[in-house]
Formats: C-alpha cells, structure tokens, sequence
C-alpha cells in the first residue's frame, strides 16, 4: 500500500500511478500452502519397522553363511535348487535350515517376473502362517 503525496505537476487528486508490486496476495497464498502442508506431511509419515544390516562390515575372515533363497518360479516352488510345494514349504524350510530355531532366521524370496502375485503372495502368507517373519524380498536390475 502506498501513495504518492507530493511532487510533480497535474491536478489536485492527481497522485500519479504507483508501480510497486502488491505483495498481500501472494503472502496469503503462501500462508495457507504452509497450513496445508504442516497438515498434510504428519498423515504422509508412516512408521514401518525396518530390519536393517549394520553399517558395519565383518571383519576380513569371518565367514559368511550363504542365505537360504526361496525361488518363485512358473515351474514350481524351490529352496535353493531343491523342489517344493506350497503344502511342504514350512516343513522342508526348517529341513533346510537345520538350526535350532528356525523362525528366527532370515529368509530371501525371489520371484519371476511371469509369476502371478497371487502366487506371491500365497507363499509369504504360508511363511508368515508358520512364524517366518524375516522375509526379504530380492529383485533384479532393470
């Protein structure tokens, strides 16, 4: 808001032409995104537990165990390179696995890409179904 109050010639209520930019409407603009988005990103953050490795690398020497790999393929079920069904999953896992908990022990899944989700699916909810919650997923490079 401003007006000119003096200077220059023409008439009495002549105040000349004010060329300053009126700020108001973009400030209230601003504001209220503000509002939106302090509102907004609370929602947007969910919490999810994350099972990550340690930063840490083991030291030179330690050996490392090869991961138990469950493969998702048209043809079949397998763990590792040995056949599977749906049925004996959880069964041939702890087999597998010989440890003497082995729920505890984190498995990785990897899936075809002409596999179904459905299929997918159906295999971690046998694994969860037994008490396998340490699923990991692997994918491919693209």
């Amino acid at each position: 808001m401003g007006a000119k109050l003096g200077g220059g010639g023409g008439g009495k209520f002549d105040l000349g032409q004010n060329s300053d930019i009126n700020v108001t409407p973009f400030v209230d603009v601003m504001l209220v995104l503000l509002i939106i988005f302090m509102v907004s990103i609370p929602a947007a953050t969910v919490s999810i537990k994350l099972d990550l490795p340690p930063a840490i690398p083991p030291p030179p020497g330690t050996k490392v165990e090869e991961p138990t790999l469950i493969n998702i393929q048209v043809a079949g079920l397998y763990i590792g390179d040995q056949p599977t069904t749906l049925d004996t999953l959880p069964a041939d896992l702890a087999r597998i696995l010989n440890k003497p908990n082995p729920t505890e022990e984190r498995v990785y899944i990897r899936a075809d890409r002409t596999v179904r989700y459905g299929e997918f699916m159906s295999v971690m909810n046998a694994l969860q179904g037994n008490g396998y919650f340490q699923v990991a997923l692997i994918n491919e490079d693209i």
